[in-house]
Formats: C-alpha cells, sequence, structure tokens
C-alpha cells in the first residue's frame, strides 16, 4: 500500500471510516477536505447495477454539465470547406484535415477533444489506433461526428463529457472544481445523474444506482448514502 501523505492523513481525520454520507454533506465535506495548492478536480464515480460485457446493458452517453468542468477544453475539428469557416466562427481552437492527420501521425496530441464531419471519417480512420486510446476518436454516439460542426463544438467548450460504464459497472467522471463551491458542483452532479437514469437499460434488473463516491483529486473518497441520492433526484 502506498504511504500517504501527512496533509492527505489530515484530510481523511475529517472523515468516518464505514460511513455513509448524505449526498449534500459528501459534497461538502470533499471540498473542505481539499488540501492541494492547485484547484483539485471533483470526480464521482456511480456503481451501476448492469453487466458491461452484454452489449445491451453498456450504459454510454453524454452530458452538457450546466457550470462546465472548469477547464478550458481545446477543441480540434476535422473538416473540409465551408465547415472549416462554421468551426472557425464556433470558436474552435485547431481545424485542418489532412494535415492535421499528418501531425498527429508525427506525436502532436495538443488537444483535449476532437470533432468530425462524416466525410472526414475514411481518414480521420487511419489514426484510430492513435486516437481511439487516447479517448480522443470522434464517435457518432457522442455527437463528435456530425455536420452541425457550430453546435458539437459550443458543447464541448460550454463543458460537454462524455461516459461509459467500465468492466466493473463503474462510471468515473469529472464535476468541476473545488473553487466552483456547493451549490454549482451539486448542480452539476445532479445533471450527470439524471442523464445516467434516462440511460437504464431495460435488461438490466434490481438496483440500478447501487453505490456512489465522491472525491477531490488529492482527497480520501467519501460514499454516499444512496437514499439521499434518490431523494435528490424527486
Amino acid at each position: 500500500m502506498p504511504k500517504r501523505g501527512k496533509k492527505y492523513i489530515e484530510a481523511k481525520q475529517k472523515t468516518e471510516v464505514g460511513k455513509r454520507y448524505e449526498f449534500n454533506e459528501a459534497v461538502t465535506l470533499a471540498l473542505q477536505s481539499s488540501f492541494a495548492k492547485f484547484d483539485e478536480t471533483i470526480d464521482v464515480a456511480v456503481r451501476l447495477g448492469v453487466d458491461p460485457r452484454h452489449a445491451d446493458q453498456m450504459v454510454r452517453g453524454t452530458v452538457v454539465l450546466p457550470n462546465g468542468i472548469g477547464k478550458d477544453v481545446r477543441v480540434l475539428v476535422f473538416a473540409k470547406g465551408e465547415k472549416e469557416k462554421e468551426a472557425q466562427d464556433a470558436g474552435a481552437d485547431f481545424i485542418g484535415n489532412d494535415e492535421l492527420i499528418e501531425q498527429i501521425k508525427g506525436g502532436w496530441l495538443d488537444f483535449d477533444k476532437a470533432v468530425a464531419t462524416p466525410d472526414m471519417m475514411g481518414s480521420v480512420g487511419k489514426i484510430g489506433r492513435i486516437l481511439g486510446p487516447r479517448g480522443l476518436m470522434p464517435n457518432a454516439k457522442t455527437g463528435t461526428v456530425t455536420f452541425d460542426i457550430a453546435r458539437a463544438v459550443n458543447e464541448l467548450k460550454a463543458g460537454k463529457i462524455d461516459f461509459r460504464v467500465e468492466k466493473a459497472g463503474i462510471v468515473h467522471v469529472p464535476m468541476g472544481k473545488v473553487s466552483f463551491g456547493d451549490e454549482k458542483v451539486v448542480q452539476n452532479i445532479r445533471a450527470f445523474l439524471e442523464t445516467i437514469v434516462r440511460l437504464k437499460p431495460a435488461s438490466s434488473k434490481g438496483t440500478y444506482l447501487r453505490s456512489m463516491a465522491v472525491s477531490t483529486t488529492m482527497g480520501p473518497g467519501l460514499k454516499v448514502d444512496m437514499a439521499s441520492v434518490k431523494d435528490l433526484m424527486k
């Protein structure tokens, strides 16, 4: 087990081992437990009652967080012709086609999200092995393969995130920054949970939202009382 630092131990002492906190209390305590010199990210992990090994129980989607994620998202757009102008007007950071693909082949990856028009996917597919493992590959299911470039760029800039359930049935996502304060973080988490609930597979049986934990980048994880989450969703 890795050795914990003094500040982590002090933050951990503010929590009770094994306790499941009421939702708002967990968020507040997580923020109060932040000790890093940088603006830590608030992370949420939700364990779902699904088996991702079955295609009909795969939970995957996107959500535009009402308060963003507290990060300047660098958006790259693969497009040609008039769609390049549309991307520029929407505020995309990098715009192009074949020359960008060659840059990426050469090792350049200084962007956070990528969008492509459908007619570009034949070329973009050639660098799928580079973009895919890094979560940068445009995908129609997440709205990043589209001719509506302006909307895609605006949503990503506003704080749109995509998520996918892991093998263990857990969805792990960033929900903003410690500097947001309680209210904005709660609003973001609520928007995320509402999306998760809408995506519940018909084949999922029993309890769907099984457990949840809130933490900061460096701080301890706080387990949440799921009864309080149900109250939040009402």
